[in-house]
């Protein structure tokens, strides 16, 4: 009976085997609550686990893309991260745009205490700033994926004059790490069934009931974003069907992601499946631990709609040149809200500062932020998560449009 468990364990789909953990879960959390809190440690272990290794994995696979980079060699960063900001700034509009069509009323309670937050765009900016200029150590250690990044690149350009066998041990380290990270991932039907245990089990959901109108705006247009606008980004790029690879980096990357709730902890998921897709390795390798820090299209829509609530409840009119700042600032603002669970609300104070709301009634908006944060913050994620790999995947297809080599595949 084991070994036929185990046969079917590895010969069957991943994402099979996680739709089964899902249902499993709810069951479980239904039927045996008691049990929530022994099940739940297998999700936290997986976070963990994720956590603990994308890190390493970042600094190692750019590391090894950059020495082995050869002038003349193309990748694609630049296209990517026009995507990201086009991506971004759309989402930000749509937010603003419903929540003009279906405005929302905050019912206020007495808000938690939270972290400090930034006054002015220039903190967040400065912030951003200096993540790049971070201890090597401290940014491994505290998941600093800008300061990753920027040590990554310097090493990797370094090593272009190392010996060839140095290179090759860099890379066979990275190789390495990745097949660390396959494990991991295998383990995925495990976390997802003990995060989805402790999310239905910590009654967490029953607070939602008071604040259905505004999840339903957040959630409306972080869907919106991802079935509509991200496929017209898509076919601008790759001029076919999009929602084939929409709807795959949706199953295999926003699944998972929406329990983990860190973008951070999703990168392994997403190199995994960039592979899966044949994306060319140098440019994935820097874009999607790159897009975990600035790709936050769910972000940009967290602020906006929260905002315009706070806007709402207190009667203040919104005139369109203040809603086009707004959208500029909350898709600038989204950029600095990586790292954090909840992180994007904690730049609402920022962002109601356009419309002179007070700080109290601001922070209060981020309490409501925090009590629904069960279910936006894991939408939230899950966008901006699965677009990370979508827009790679576009940028790396167009560019094989381009060049007339253009294969069968999703």
């Amino acid at each position: 009976m084991l070994n036929a468990l185990l046969d079917w364990f590895n010969r069957s789909s991943l994402v099979l085997q996680i739709l089964i953990a899902l249902i499993l879960g709810g069951l479980v959390a239904w039927l045996w609550p008691a049990a929530a809190q022994s099940v739940s440690l297998l999700g936290s272990l997986f976070i963990a686990a994720l956590k603990a290794v994308a890190p390493v994995l970042v600094l190692l696979l750019v590391m090894a893309a950059v020495s082995s980079h050869r002038p003349g060699q193309e990748t694609q960063i630049k296209p990517v991260l026009w995507l990201y900001v086009i991506g971004t700034l759309a989402a930000a509009c749509v937010a603003v745009a419903a929540s003009a069509l279906f405005p929302s009323v905050i019912h206020f309670r007495e808000a938690p205490k939270v972290q400090s937050v930034p006054g002015e765009i220039s903190q967040v900016l400065s912030t951003v700033v200096q993540s790049l200029f971070d201890n090597p150590v401290n940014a491994l250690l505290n998941a600093n994926y800008i300061g990753i990044l920027a040590w990554a690149i310097a090493l990797g350009l370094a090593l272009r004059h190392a010996t060839p066998t140095t290179r090759t041990m860099v890379e066979d380290f990275g190789h390495a790490i990745t097949r660390v990270i396959q494990g991991v991932i295998r383990l995925a039907p495990f976390g997802i069934f003990g995060l989805v245990v402790a999310t239905f089990s910590s009654g967490g959901l029953e607070a939602l009931k008071d604040y259905a109108h505004l999840l339903a705006v957040l959630v409306g247009c972080m869907v919106f974003v991802a079935l509509v606008i991200n496929p017209v980004i898509v076919w601008t790029q790759t001029r076919r069907n999009p929602y084939p690879l929409v709807l795959t980096c949706l199953r295999e990357s926003a699944v998972t992601a929406f329990f983990t709730r860190s973008s951070g902890a999703n990168i392994p998921v997403n190199l995994a499946l960039a592979q899966k897709l044949r994306l060319d390795e140098n440019t994935y390798s820097i874009s999607i631990p790159l897009g975990a820090t600035i790709n936050m299209a769910g972000a940009a829509v967290t602020i906006s709609v929260l905002t315009l609530a706070a806007a709402h409840t207190l009667n203040i009119s919104v005139d369109i040149p203040t809603a086009i700042l707004l959208c500029v600032v909350s898709a600038v603002c989204a950029c600095g809200a990586s790292g954090v669970p909840g992180g994007s609300l904690l730049l609402i104070p920022l962002a109601c500062s356009l419309f002179n709301i007070p700080n109290d009634v601001a922070m209060q908006v981020v309490g409501v932020g925090y009590v629904i944060g069960v279910i936006q913050d894991s939408t939230e994620t899950a966008l901006n998560s699965s677009t990370d790999v979508l827009f790679t995947a576009a940028a790396c297809r167009a560019a094989e449009r381009r060049a007339g080599l253009e294969v069968a595949r999703i």
